[in-house]
């Protein structure tokens, strides 16, 4: 059975940073997609980044290019997202992926989310 375990979320203000993580595991192949997407409250599903394993690309939403960061540690299975730069815009649930490719919506799997607040 896959997990996600998501971890990191929290309140900061406007201009800080947070690092989010996720763990993954059951999923029997070494090669796949992880990523993250968010929801705000009455608002669709936001792709946010993704990342394949190998090689390794990476893919973001231009309302996150040069403020958020996706790496990955294969060995624990576990993708990061560093948000750098927050606004209140990004105040959101944000939930981990994972899926056989990347694309920065639909995963197979997702996790229960962590919530990021950005007062205004």
């Amino acid at each position: 059975q896959v997990q996600l375990v998501e971890s990191g979320g929290g309140s900061v203000q406007a201009g800080g940073s947070l690092r989010l993580s996720c763990a993954a595991s059951g999923y029997m192949s070494s090669r796949y997609c992880m990523g993250w997407f968010r929801q705000a409250p009455g608002q669709e599903r936001e792709g946010v980044a993704a990342i394949y394993t190998t090689p390794a690309q990476t893919y973001y939403a231009d309302s996150v290019k040069g403020r958020f960061t996706i790496s990955q540690d294969t060995a624990k299975n576990t993708v990061y997202l560093q948000m750098t730069n927050l606004k209140p815009e990004d105040t959101a649930r944000f939930f981990c992926g994972l899926a056989g490719y990347c694309t920065l919506c639909v995963y197979n799997y997702e996790g229960q989310g962590t919530h990021v607040n950005v007062p205004s």
